[in-house]
């Protein structure tokens, strides 16, 4: 089994047209021990966005050329996962609202302080770490499955819906101890230490399995 890449930096993506904020941001920012990137448009950070980018996104709401909505959209069709902060101005509260009925993680008006935006910050890069431990974690399981035997995946399905070992041979036409030695195989293969695990981690990449 291949090991799992090692966990991308996490770097915070700036983005406003004003410069003496992006300045600010940075200053700040940096100071705290973070890594900054600032783009003075929608247009300069898309050209750029990945989909393997760790970290989030600071956005300014309103800005010349496209907008941090239009930005934001955007992401959703690229499928990024960047966790976004959103920067209004008292007017702009009302779209930052419907952001946030579309996934952005929060917003916060001008003028901000340096503990409400470290906050905002620190809660992005936990949702994404955690994200990505998902995504990760999800790819694994699903590597590990395409590396059972035919036999030995009717068994993990079997063992899913709560056969019991006995069961598991009489439907398949096996033995109980062949039955226990496929079980054995599935758990090591699958890096599964109990039933339980096994069964999260399954029914985290196929949701049907339970109902098979």
């Amino acid at each position: 089994m291949s090991e799992l890449p090692v966990a991308p930096e996490q770097i915070i993506h700036v983005v406003d047209d004003d410069e003496a904020l992006r300045d600010s941001m940075t200053w700040m920012l940096e100071g705290n021990g973070y890594r900054v990137l600032t783009y003075e448009s929608a247009e300069a950070f898309l050209r750029v966005c990945r989909p393997d980018m760790a970290g989030c996104v600071v956005l300014d709401v309103r800005m010349p050329g496209m907008s941090g909505l239009e930005m934001f959209e955007e992401l959703g069709r690229r499928r990024c996962t960047l966790p976004v902060v959103f920067i209004t101005g008292h007017g702009d509260v009302p779209m930052a609202v419907s952001a946030l009925k579309k996934g952005a993680v929060d917003f916060i008006e001008k003028p901000f302080s340096e503990r409400d935006m470290l906050r905002l910050i620190e809660q992005c890069l936990m949702l994404e770490r955690d994200s990505r431990d998902k995504r990760l974690q999800e790819a694994d399981t699903a590597r590990r499955l395409e590396h059972l035997t035919q036999r030995e995946r009717e068994v993990l399905d079997l063992i899913i819906v709560g056969k019991l070992n006995k069961q598991i041979a009489d439907v398949l036409g096996i033995s109980i101890k062949t039955v226990e030695v496929h079980r054995a195989r599935v758990m090591e293969k699958m890096g599964a230490n109990s039933l339980a695990e096994l069964v999260q981690h399954v029914v985290t990449v196929e949701p049907g399995a339970l109902l098979r």
